[in-house]
Order: structure tokens, then sequence, then C-alpha cells
């Protein structure tokens, strides 16, 4: 009789260090567009915007490896419902395309992004360089129109200058797109220079958001966006780099890991159509401590999703 018994095989794994390194342990899927889930799991790979030090293109694996941490807990603290219980997710692995081809990164992005939203599914994408957002949102708003965008990060990311492919220019191109409504939209922890003159995003940056409280951000969040559908997207390097160093162009007088969480998680309620967590540099980081807040922000971000009608 062989020890090797299908129920070794169908048992489900909470060990931490065995190689099941999807999302949170979701199960892995070749054509996201099938099956049961409501939330599907992208991972971008692609760091060739960058203008500071590269390696963002490993992000998508560390976040994986890094929800491992969060996989056990059945109902994530302080939310008052069990994420298994009201969402299913799939990780469909990583969009795959030709290296060294940014233009046809983009092109597939998009075109899989279509699929999986056209399927009745919502999108959570793990960058990579913060320019994948830009395709990101050209197919969410073929979908759902213009949106809000919430964004936190340390810079606009609306300089007008640079290549095309610039992870500094995706909030230039996407208003003039007409992919988001500016004065619907909000920048929170911003701390690099820019003109607030025709500026036209709110921005709540980051002095301010050290002194306020985080229910007086959610309210001003919350003001700001209306009852548009809203995109959200989280640069990493919001957090200040002693939260999160693992990130390709760190400033320091960030937020901290605990108010962005809080701010999170006071956001329910929100018309919330597409997400994604970009910038994590793992060559960079220390004791994972980065790729751990990336995980628990995806986390923390699906919860959301679930309660963006409560």
């Amino acid at each position: 009789m062989s020890i090797l018994t299908s129920s070794v095989f169908n048992q489900v794994d909470n060990s931490i260090y065995s190689n099941a390194m999807t999302f949170l342990r979701a199960p892995l899927t070749q054509d996201p567009t099938k099956g049961d889930a409501d939330v599907v799991i992208l991972g971008l790979p692609f760091d060739m915007a960058t203008s500071g030090r590269s390696g963002a293109r490993m992000g998508p694996d560390a976040i994986r490896q890094a929800s491992i941490n969060l996989a056990w807990e059945g109902q994530r603290f302080p939310w008052d419902f069990k994420l298994a219980e009201q969402c299913h997710i799939c990780d469909a692995g990583d969009l795959v395309f030709s290296a060294g081809d940014s233009e046809e990164f983009c092109a597939r992005v998009e075109m899989a992004a279509d699929e999986i939203l056209a399927s009745g599914k919502t999108l959570l994408c793990f960058g990579g360089d913060h320019f994948v957002t830009l395709p990101l949102l050209r197919s969410h708003a073929k979908k759902f129109g213009k949106m809000a965008l919430v964004h936190f990060d340390a810079h606009t990311d609306t300089y007008s200058n640079g290549s095309r492919f610039d992870h500094g220019t995706m909030f230039y191109h996407a208003p003039n797109e007409g992919l988001i409504d500016k004065e619907k939209s909000i920048q929170i922890g911003i701390r690099t220079n820019y003109t607030q003159e025709n500026h036209g995003f709110t921005v709540i940056n980051a002095m301010q958001a050290n002194d306020m409280a985080p229910h007086d951000i959610v309210e001003q969040i919350k003001h700001t966006i209306g009852d548009l559908p809203v995109y959200l997207t989280f640069d990493i390097d919001c957090l200040d780099p002693a939260f999160a160093p693992g990130t390709g162009t760190p400033v320091c007088g960030g937020l901290s890991t605990d108010k962005v969480l809080r701010i999170l998680q006071g956001l329910r309620g929100i018309n919330l159509v597409g997400m994604d967590v970009v910038e994590v540099a793992p060559s960079y980081d220390q004791s994972d401590i980065t790729a751990l807040a990336a995980a628990t922000i995806g986390v923390d971000l699906l919860h959301l999703w679930v309660a963006r009608e409560k």
C-alpha cells in the first residue's frame, strides 16, 4: 500500500515555507475569465519605465511569498467578516510579454484586463513599476467610464516630460485621455516638488497626512471622489523608507504602515472597481518588510472591495 495517499495531496497546506506561492494560496488559473472567482490577481513584472533604481519586475513574486504570512488568518483584524466567505480569488500568475518591448507590454496588459473585466471579474494587480497603472486605467475606463483616482504615492506622477514610457507620467496622460476626472481624484502622501497651479488633483501631502487623523483623511477622500467609480493605486513609496525600504525611488518623510491601513479600512463604501500595488523592488528590501507591507495592503484592498457597498 502506498503511503502517498490522496489525502496527503488534498489537504490545505498552512505552513509558511512550502512552495505554493500564489497570493494568499489562492488557486492558480490558466484562464482567469473562467471559474467562480470574484477577483483575479495578476502580476505585472515590468520595470522598464523606471527612472530610479530598477528591480520592481521582481515585485509580484515577493508580494506573493510575503502573503503566505497572512494566509493563515481566517478573519483579518479588524474587519468584521471573513474574506474567504465573501470573496473568491484566483491567481493568474504573471503577464507574459517580450522582454524589452514596452509597447507590446502595454497592449498585452490592456488586452488581458479587457478580457478579465468583460468576464465580470475584478482585478487586483501587483507591479512592477507604476507605469503599469496607465494601461490598466485604459482598460477599466472602457467598462466604467471616467473614474475617480485614489492615489497613494510620494510623487504626483503628473510630469509631462520624459519618454512615452515613464513611470512619472501616467497621471499626466490619464486625464488627457479622459480616463480619470482630476477634480474627483486625490493624491495622498506627496512629498516631492510639484506645481499646485493647474495641478487639478486634490493633494494631501505627506506632512499634512502625518498631522491629520486617519478619519479626517478618509472624510476628505470620500468628499473628493463622490460617487464615481474608483480606481485605487498604491505606490509603496507612499510609505516612509523606514517601513518600505525596498523600492526604486524612496523618499523620507512618508506615512507609516499603521496610518495607511487605518485609512484603507476607513474607506469602506467607496465604489471600488480596480486596484493595484506597485513599485516593490525586493533587492533593496530588508527582512521582507516592504513585500509584507504590500501584501498586507493587498489583503486590505480585497476586504475594501467586499465592503464597497456596506
